[in-house]
């Protein structure tokens, strides 16, 4: 096939209308990329946790829905099961000694055959069918981007009150700085402990809502979870530095984040309208990551060569005088 035909087998309203499916699911995944933020960014630790903890929000609240709970209980269930998870993993990297990686293995690990239980020992779960009582869904994406964007909101408010509070300074301050925050009588294993746990409640409600969009549960559901929301976490940071620059504050920063998950999916959605193979979604996923990761780097070193050769022309101009 050459390329104009296959340009001109690509309808462009097939990716209109993909679009606000993949705003609704960008705006659910953007919670969980704010999870990611606290643990990645603030606390300098790749918590692996999130790919099974996010399955956990998702099967709490299929089967606690089945039992015939109503969904807003069934999703502070599910806030509080994630919760749980990264206390663990803070757990047994802080009290036990194990380093945060492995810690987050261990969890996630752990957390496969917990998700089974919970689910009865079945790899998915749906819920009940004509289930009218969810937040979002897929049968309604106007009503999903909405509910999705207020809960998006609400959690970036909560989260920037929380992180101007005494305790969230404090757990902003172990991040950056180990060593002076234990000198200034912070104690950061317990910092940790609690970034973790904060993180992994968001990842659990993004499971939660991400079940409810798609009506089912599957004890797979969070695999590679931890790539989509790093993506969206420097997707969100390199646009929003290329925007604001030096005026990004952290409010922008924590808005940008989650508008990091809506792009990632925007980016997803054009490259299955291009007709490329879905099983190389996750070899796309680490290029754009690999890709935005580099740019800073790339930006830094451009601007470092620039004042080398620039400094070398005044050497140059000053030795010929």
């Amino acid at each position: 096939m050459s390329f104009a035909t296959y340009f001109a087998s690509l309808n462009p309203m097939n990716l209109l209308s993909s679009m606000p499916g993949a705003v609704a699911q960008g705006l659910i995944w953007g919670i969980m990329a704010l999870g990611v933020y606290i643990t990645f960014r603030m606390l300098d630790i790749a918590d692996l946790t999130v790919d099974g903890s996010f399955t956990t929000g998702g099967a709490v609240t299929v089967m606690l829905k089945l039992a015939g709970l109503p969904m807003w209980e069934c999703m502070i269930v599910a806030l509080l099961a994630g919760a749980v998870a990264g206390l663990i993993t803070g757990i047994l990297h802080t009290k036990l000694g194990i380093p945060a990686i492995l810690s987050g293995i261990l969890t996630q690990i752990a957390l496969y055959s917990v998700n089974l239980r919970i689910m009865s020992g079945a790899a998915n779960k749906s819920f009940t069918y004509g289930e009218k009582d969810l937040f979002v869904t897929l049968g309604n994406t106007t009503l999903s981007i909405i509910v999705g964007g207020a809960f998006t909101l609400v959690i970036i408010v909560l989260l920037y009150w929380y992180f101007g509070t005494e305790q969230g300074s404090a757990l902003r301050a172990t991040g950056s700085n180990h060593a002076m925050s234990s000198a200034q009588g912070i104690n950061i294993n317990n910092m940790k402990i609690i970034g973790l746990a904060l993180s992994n409640a968001l990842v659990a409600l993004s499971g939660s809502l991400l079940s409810q969009y798609q009506q089912f549960a599957d004890v797979n559901m969070g695999r590679g979870a931890i790539v989509i929301g790093l993506a969206a976490v420097i997707i969100g940071e390199v646009i929003g530095l290329a925007i604001l620059g030096k005026h990004l504050n952290f409010l922008g920063r924590l808005i940008f984040v989650a508008l990091g998950g809506v792009i990632y999916y925007i980016v997803i959605s054009i490259v299955l309208w291009l007709k490329l193979e879905s099983n190389d979604l996750k070899l796309f996923t680490a290029i754009i990551v690999a890709l935005f990761l580099a740019v800073p780097y790339l930006k830094k070193q451009s601007k470092n060569s620039f004042r080398k050769a620039k400094k070398k022309g005044e050497m140059s101009d000053v030795a010929g005088k």
